[in-house]
């Protein structure tokens, strides 16, 4: 579940490189302070809102019981979704691993994977093609009209630094907004906003926001221009 920290960006596949992602309000403005503060006010029990929050979620937090119910219950779903050869019935399976309605107008295509399921909204007209990964425990929004290409990862999960923390998870919430398209084979790493009509291209490694009607690429995602 490694992804980018954010000084330091491991990467899925441990890749090294500085973090450079803006501070998104809903995810890990005051990281260090605000997360003592949110974790109190939510409790330690309600994992799922704390989760959501974004932020550490401790590898000892008893309530990881609740959690591994639902990626159990994930797990069993999507084996019978990756057997499927019908659109249709992908869908129809993927609204229950989601805990949600997909809409008709929406298509995934198998195989597809995703660790958790319940913290991913997907919106209309929606194309994900086959082979894409949704590491989804910090929460995933993915718009309306949105284009993914095949092997796509969206990652909203890290760990610490820190080698007595690492176990636990360092989770911040990703947004895809109307319209965008993520090319084959990218990357999007945790706290990542993908702007309105913004293209990702093939293969690109996205650690920061990318604005509206931006084309980014490379590693890590740069702009190369802006869209009319």
């Amino acid at each position: 579940m490694k992804s980018c920290q954010q000084q330091e960006n491991l990467g899925s596949g441990g890749q090294e490189g500085k973090c450079e992602r803006n501070p998104d309000p809903g995810t890990r403005q005051g990281h260090d302070h605000g997360l003592g503060r949110e974790v109190e006010r939510l409790g330690h029990g309600r994992i799922f809102e704390r989760m959501r929050a974004g932020g550490i979620i401790p590898n000892t937090d008893p309530a990881w019981a609740e959690v591994w119910e639902i990626v159990n219950q994930t797990i069993a779903l999507s084996a019978k979704l990756n057997s499927s050869g019908n659109v249709d019935d992908i869908r129809a399976i993927l609204s229950e691993i989601l805990g949600q309605s997909i809409d008709p107008s929406t298509t995934v295509l198998a195989p597809f994977s995703t660790n958790f399921g319940k913290h991913t909204t997907i919106g209309k007209n929606v194309f994900i093609n086959h082979g894409c990964s949704f590491l989804d425990l910090g929460g995933i929004t993915i718009e309306d009209d949105v284009l993914i290409g095949p092997k796509v990862s969206l990652i909203t999960e890290n760990h610490p630094v820190d080698p007595a923390k690492r176990k636990s998870l360092d989770l911040a919430r990703i947004v895809i907004k109307k319209n965008a398209w993520i090319g084959a084979g990218a990357i999007i790493l945790p706290g990542v906003t993908v702007g309105k009509n913004a293209i990702v291209a093939a293969g690109a490694v996205v650690n920061k926001d990318v604005a509206d009607n931006t084309i980014v690429a490379g590693v890590p995602a740069k702009k190369i221009k802006k869209i009319n």
